[in-house]
C-alpha cells in the first residue's frame, strides 16, 4: 500500500516581529495623549520612540528577510487586496463629500475661497503622472539588472512625491490663513478630509520608496528578489489615479459656484 507523502512544514523564529508589534501597538496610545489627554510634550515624545521601534522593527525584519529569505510571489495579491481596502476608504470619503455638497447647495458657493488654485491642482496632477513614469522606469531598470540606473529613477520619483507633498501643504497654510480651515464649513471639512487623507497616501508611499532605496543602495534588492517593488509601484499608481478623483471633486465639483 502506497505511503502518503508527509509535509515537513519551515518554521521561522525572528525577533523582528516584536519591536514592531510593540510600535503599532503604542501608536493609538500616542495619539490619545496628544490629542485626548491634553499632554502634547508626553504625546510627541510616545510617538518618537514609537517611530524608532518601527524604524527599528520594519529594518531589522526587512534585512532578515533579504539576507536569507526566498519570496512566496504572494506580495502582489497583497498589494490588490490592500488596494481594494483602500477603495473603500476613499469611496467612504467621497460619499461624504457629496453629501455635503447636496445638503448645502444653496450656501456652498459663498464657502468656496478665492485662493483656491485650479492651476495648481494641474501642476500637482502633472507632478504625480510624471511619478508614475519614473517609477515605472525605475521597476524595468532594476529588471534588467541595471541597479544604479533603477535608483536614480526611484530618487526622481521621491523627489516628484516630495514636491507634490510640499506644494500641497503649502497651499493649506494659505487657505487655512485666509480663514478656510477644517472647522469653518462642511467645504473645509470635507475639502481638507478628501485632500489630506490622499496626501497621507503619498507621504507613506515615500516612506516605501525610501525603504526600497535602502535596499536598492545596500545591494539587497535584485532582479531576483523584487516583487516588493512591483508591489510598491502598484500602490504608487494607485495613489497617482486617486488624486485624479480627489482633485476633480476638492477642486472642480468642489469649486463651482
Amino acid at each position: 500500500m502506497a505511503h502518503a507523502a508527509v509535509y515537513h512544514g519551515e518554521h521561522e523564529i525572528s525577533f523582528w516581529p516584536l519591536p514592531t508589534g510593540i510600535g503599532a501597538f503604542f501608536i493609538p496610545i500616542a495619539l490619545l495623549t496628544y490629542f485626548a489627554w491634553e499632554r502634547p510634550l508626553l504625546g510627541l515624545v510616545l510617538m518618537g520612540i514609537v517611530l524608532a521601534f518601527l524604524a527599528v522593527g520594519l529594518a531589522g525584519w526587512a534585512n532578515e528577510f533579504f539576507s536569507r529569505g526566498h519570496e512566496e510571489g504572494l506580495a502582489g495579491v497583497a498589494i490588490v487586496l490592500f488596494i481594494i481596502s483602500e477603495v473603500v476608504i476613499f469611496g467612504s470619503m467621497f460619499g461624504a463629500f457629496w453629501a455635503g455638497r447636496i445638503g448645502f447647495a444653496d450656501q456652498w458657493s459663498q464657502w468656496i475661497p478665492k485662493d483656491l488654485s485650479l492651476e495648481l491642482a494641474l501642476w500637482l496632477t502633472l507632478i504625480l503622472w510624471a511619478s508614475s513614469v519614473t517609477i515605472v522606469k525605475a521597476e524595468r531598470s532594476l529588471e534588467h539588472g541595471k541597479r544604479g540606473a533603477s535608483m536614480a529613477w526611484l530618487a526622481a520619483t521621491m523627489g516628484l512625491g516630495l514636491l507634490f507633498v510640499i506644494l500641497h501643504m503649502n497651499e493649506w497654510r494659505h487657505l487655512w490663513a485666509a480663514g478656510f480651515t477644517m472647522g469653518a464649513n462642511m467645504y473645509g471639512t470635507t475639502f481638507y478630509a478628501l485632500t489630506g487623507v490622499h496626501t497621507s497616501h503619498v507621504i507613506v508611499g515615500l516612506v516605501i520608496q525610501l525603504f526600497l532605496l535602502v535596499l536598492g543602495l545596500s545591494g539587497k534588492l535584485t532582479s531576483q528578489k523584487m516583487t516588493i517593488f512591483r508591489a510598491a509601484g502598484l500602490y504608487w499608481h494607485f495613489v497617482d489615479v486617486m488624486w485624479m478623483m480627489v482633485a476633480s471633486n476638492a477642486y472642480v465639483v468642489g469649486g463651482l459656484k
